[in-house]
C-alpha cells in the first residue's frame, strides 16, 4: 500500500463521528475467516479469489474471499430485512469471521445489515477485524444503529479515502474513491468507496453507488488503470451510472447488476442496459441469476450463478425472478479471460503480442494512416487502419471491436467476414459500408499522430491483436 499522510484515520464513535489522526496503511486483522468455497487453490499458484454477489433484492452485498480464506464484506443489504439475507448466506458458507467490513456509503439500502452483522460476529462468531467508511454521515435510524453496534463492541472504524489500500493477502485492493475534498457537496452516492481488486491478470471493480460525477472523476484521474475484467454496475444499474465514457474506459468483460427483479425504481434502467448491449457486454443480474459467484485463479474468471438466465443486457427481464434467500448451489455458466492493466500504479504496461483470432484465421494490422492530409478534423475519411487476414480460413468479424489507447471503440457489424489474404479498411469518418471499406462514424480523429495502439478483441472478449505504432 502507498503510505499517504492524512489517510487511514481512525473514527472514534460517540454521539457523532469524530476524526482522530492516524497516518499510514489501514490496518486489517490478518486472522483468516473460513469459507468452504475458498480453499480450492489448485487452479494456479496464486490460488483462487472468490467474489460473491449476494442476492439481497433491492440492495447490494458483496463477499470477497482471498486464497488464504481472509474475508471482506462490502455492504450488507437493505434495512428492511435487517441483515437476514446476508447473515443467512454467510452462515451457509461457513464464514466464521469478517476481517474487513466495508461501507461503500451510508445509505440505508447499503448498511441495512451492518448492526446485525456486527452483533452476530462479535457475540456468536469470531469477530469483525475492522470497519471502513467514507466518512459522510446519514441522519437515519439505520446509520445510528450501525454506529451504536461499532461502539458497543469496540470495533475499529476507519475513514477510508482515495489512495488507501486494504491489506488482503496477495490480492491487491486499491481504494479509488472518495477523493479529498469530497465531490458534489458531500453527496453520499458520489462519494462512494470505490475498490479495485487485482488478482494476477484479473480485476474486479466495485463502484458502490457512484454516479456520473464520480465516474467522470475516476476516468480523469485513473484513465486506463480502471480497466477491469468485471464491473459491478454502479447504483444498481441506474441510468445515472455506468456511463458511456466510464464503460469505454473500464472495458469490462462482464457486468454484474444487483437489484430486485421488481425494483420500485425500475433498476436496472433501460438506458444502462442499452449502453451495455451496444458494447456486447454479458450482464448478470441478481434478480434473475440469483447469487452470482466469480472465481478467479489469476488468469481467468469462472462465472457461476444459481439460475441460468439471459445475459444479453436487453433480454435480462426475460428471465424468471429469483427471490432473495432462495436456496440452491451455483453452476458455472462461462469463463472470462483476464483483462486490464493490473493494480493501480503497478508500473506494468507491457504490450501484449498479437495472437490468433481462432484456429481458422489470423487478423493482422496491415497499415495505419493516422495523419490525414490537411486538417485531420476536416478530413476524417483520410484517417484509417487496414486489417488483413493472414490465415487460411475466413474470419467472421461480427461483434469484434477495435479500440485505441483512449478506449474509443468501434464494433464490426454483424455479417462482416474477412477471407484469407483479404483486407478491410476502417475509416474514421462517415460513409457507406462495403465488403472492403467500413466507416467508424466518428466526428473527431481517433488515431494519434504521435503514436497510439490498435487493439482488436473478439466478440467473446479475447484480445487477438494489440500493436503500437510510433
Amino acid at each position: 500500500m502507498r503510505t499517504v499522510a492524512g489517510r487511514g484515520r481512525l473514527l472514534v464513535v460517540v454521539a457523532v463521528v469524530v476524526l482522530a489522526g492516524c497516518v499510514g496503511a489501514i490496518p486489517g486483522d490478518p486472522t483468516s475467516g473460513a469459507s468452504d468455497a475458498a480453499n480450492d487453490s489448485d487452479a494456479s499458484e496464486l490460488g483462487t479469489v472468490e467474489v460473491h454477489y449476494i442476492n439481497v433484492g433491492q440492495s447490494v452485498s458483496t463477499l470477497v474471499v482471498s486464497p488464504a480464506g481472509e474475508t471482506m464484506l462490502v455492504d450488507t443489504g437493505h434495512y428492511d430485512d435487517d441483515g437476514e439475507h446476508v447473515l443467512s448466506y454467510l452462515r451457509r458458507h461457513d464464514v466464521s469471521r469478517i476481517d474487513h467490513l466495508v461501507t461503500s456509503h451510508n445509505d440505508a439500502d447499503h448498511i441495512g445489515g451492518h448492526a446485525a452483522v456486527i452483533e452476530y460476529y462479535e457475540t456468536e462468531a469470531d469477530g469483525i477485524g475492522a470497519v471502513y467508511d467514507p466518512g459522510i454521515a446519514a441522519s437515519t435510524q439505520t446509520y445510528g444503529e450501525y454506529l451504536d453496534a461499532v461502539e458497543a463492541h469496540d470495533v475499529s472504524l476507519y475513514e477510508t479515502r482515495e489512495g488507501d489500500a486494504l491489506r488482503f493477502g496477495d490480492v491487491d485492493v486499491d481504494v479509488l474513491g472518495p477523493p479529498e475534498p469530497y465531490l458534489e457537496s458531500e453527496d453520499r452516492n458520489e462519494n462512494s468507496i470505490v475498490l479495485k481488486l487485482t488478482h494476477g491478470e484479473t480485476q474486479f471493480l466495485l463502484s458502490g453507488d457512484a454516479e456520473d460525477d464520480q465516474e467522470a472523476y475516476l476516468v480523469e484521474t485513473y484513465g486506463s488503470e480502471l480497466r477491469s475484467t468485471v464491473l459491478q454496475a454502479g447504483h444498481h444499474g441506474s441510468a445515472s451510472s455506468s456511463g458511456e465514457r466510464f464503460l469505454d474506459t473500464v472495458r469490462p468483460r462482464a457486468v454484474v447488476v444487483s437489484s430486485a427483479y421488481d425494483s420500485q425504481y425500475g433498476h436496472p434502467h433501460t438506458e444502462t442496459l442499452q449502453r451495455l448491449a451496444d458494447r456486447s457486454v454479458p450482464t448478470y443480474w441478481t434478480g434473475t441469476h440469483g447469487n452470482v459467484v466469480l472465481a478467479s485463479d489469476g488468469k481467468a474468471v469462472s462465472v457461476q450463478t444459481q439460475r441460468e438466465a439471459p445475459t444479453d443486457p436487453l433480454s435480462l427481464r426475460d428471465g424468471d425472478a429469483v427471490e432473495p434467500g432462495t436456496g440452491g448451489e451455483v453452476t458455472e455458466r462461462d469463463r472470462l479471460d483476464g483483462n486490464g492493466t493490473g493494480a493501480i500504479d503497478d508500473g506494468d504496461d507491457a504490450d501484449e503480442t498479437p495472437a490468433d483470432g481462432d484456429s481458422d484465421g489470423t487478423i493482422s494490422l496491415a497499415e495505419v494512416h493516422e495523419d490525414a492530409a490537411g486538417d485531420d478534423r476536416e478530413n476524417l475519411t483520410d484517417e484509417y487502419v487496414v486489417f488483413e487476414n493472414t490465415g487460411d480460413e475466413t474470419l467472421d468479424l461480427s461483434g469484434w471491436t477495435v479500440e485505441d489507447e483512449a478506449s474509443h471503440r468501434y464494433t464490426f457489424p454483424d455479417g462482416v467476414a474477412l477471407a484469407p489474404d483479404a483486407t478491410v479498411t476502417l475509416y474514421t469518418g462517415s460513409g457507406t459500408d462495403t465488403d472492403a471499406e467500413l466507416y467508424w462514424g466518428s466526428e473527431a480523429p481517433i488515431w494519434n499522430n504521435d503514436g497510439d495502439t490498435v487493439i482488436v478483441t473478439t466478440s467473446d472478449g479475447e484480445r487477438v491483436l494489440e500493436e503500437s505504432y510510433r
